[in-house]
């Protein structure tokens, strides 16, 4: 039984054990959930506690990898431009489209009650805007990084990751690789957190189907539904990419995809499909092998289109949850923050992932982590819907680009079908 399993096991349980004590012996319910929401809380924190270097360490890698990606040649400039600006679209797309899917389902006022009761209050405004955009830059990174400001802290990263870029290789190696251990040293402290998910996310539930009773698993059955309808809105989207201006033909471009397509629903891991990504890129689409070589594992190491969808999503799931309008220009800080955040993270495993780079978009919105370990619980779910968009958005990177490389040196491959025959 996998881990993600037993965690959602630990969901199941903790809610009906809350619900059964508060419809047969509400004053023992009570009781359950003091004992219980300590413990959530205690495993909740050791979950936090990995953030600030984590994040920090993935975002200077990150940075490293796309500045050696686009050093390195024509094609690999052309596929990060392409993975960049379907990350973006991604973001924006899911800003707009899940308060719209959320709009249609009635929040529940007891939901919020015991989500506060469980994880407190969401944070304070931080002020004007003005006062917002000058905290952007800390005064000092390291106060920033104790107190857990996510956002100048990124800030500070990002300056720190690109101005490394521009280091001697020789003097920057050393810096990268102690990045890499501080990641892999975190990724194992989470793996040793996540190991007890079942008791912690059953401590979590409990007191708030004590407080809330079935309303909410009906609002984790809004979430699921909110995020599987975004990962098939931008699964058809791609369609479109793919076929536009110059693409292939839609029935061409969908048959191809589609053995990938069911590898990816069937391993949910985009790394395990990439042998069937490559043999569509080849035979299905008859592209030269030198790119989708190139392209494909460049993609599968830096891009998951369902990553920034994701952080969007559950931000604005937990603004709907708690009834908060996130301000324009906290959401498009969030919005920059999940685009980079996303090519940064793509390493990580499994629920390290969704803990990993959820966290910090809902600090940086100020708005309260107590319902993330819920949302984890469940995101078994969508997972296999994510896999098949990243998979669908790294092939469309593939045809965008050799189709790029053949309008440019008008050297398509031999076999291709829509290429031009030599004449004599």
């Amino acid at each position: 039984m996998s881990n993600a399993l037993k965690v959602f096991l630990g969901l199941l349980a903790g809610a009906l054990l809350g619900m059964l004590l508060a419809t047969v012996a509400p004053a023992a319910g009570e009781q359950a959930a003091a004992i219980a929401r300590p413990i959530g809380m205690l495993w909740l924190n050791a979950l936090q506690m990995t953030i600030v270097p984590l994040v920090a360490s993935l975002l200077v890698l990150g940075i490293a990898q796309a500045s050696d990606a686009a050093a390195s040649g024509r094609i690999a400039r052309r596929t990060l431009g392409w993975i960049l600006a379907l990350a973006t679209a991604s973001a924006l797309f899911t800003a707009a489209f899940a308060p719209f899917v959320l709009s249609f389902f009635d929040r529940s006022p007891e939901l919020v009650t015991a989500l506060q009761a469980a994880g407190g209050p969401p944070a304070a405004p931080t002020g004007s805007v003005a006062t917002s955009i000058a905290a952007l830059v800390p005064t000092n990174a390291i106060a920033a990084a104790a107190q857990g400001a996510i956002v100048p802290l990124v800030v500070f990263t990002l300056c720190f990751g690109f101005a490394l870029t521009r280091v001697a290789p020789e003097r920057r190696a050393p810096v990268l690789a102690l990045a890499q251990g501080i990641a892999d040293t975190m990724v194992v402290i989470v793996h040793g957190v996540l190991k007890l998910g079942p008791i912690g996310v059953f401590a979590l539930i409990l007191p708030v189907t004590v407080e809330a009773g079935h309303r909410v698993l009906g609002a984790l059955g809004v979430y699921v539904l909110m995020l599987v309808a975004t990962y098939s809105a931008l699964t058809a989207m791609l369609y479109l990419v793919g076929t536009a201006a110059g693409g292939e033909r839609l029935r061409r471009f969908a048959s191809a995809i589609l053995p990938a397509q069911v590898v990816a629903a069937s391993t949910q891991s985009s790394l395990a499909s990439l042998p069937a990504m490559l043999e569509v890129s080849a035979r299905g689409f008859g592209y030269p092998e030198r790119i989708g070589a190139l392209v494909l594992p460049l993609a599968v190491a830096l891009f998951r289109i369902t990553s920034p969808a994701q952080y969007l999503g559950v931000l604005s799931f937990v603004a709907w949850a708690y009834g908060i309008d996130v301000p324009p220009a906290t959401l498009a800080t969030c919005i920059a923050l999940a685009v980079v955040i996303s090519l940064g993270s793509v390493g990580l495993p499994g629920q390290a992932s969704f803990m990993g780079t959820n966290l910090p978009i809902i600090q940086a919105a100020g708005l309260p982590i107590a319902p993330l370990p819920l949302l984890l619980a469940v995101d078994l779910i969508p997972d296999v819907f994510a896999t098949v968009g990243n998979v669908s958005a790294q092939l469309t990177v593939a045809s965008r680009v050799a189709r790029a490389e053949h309008a440019t040196t008008g050297r398509p491959a031999p076999d291709h079908p829509d290429s031009p025959r030599p004449t004599d």
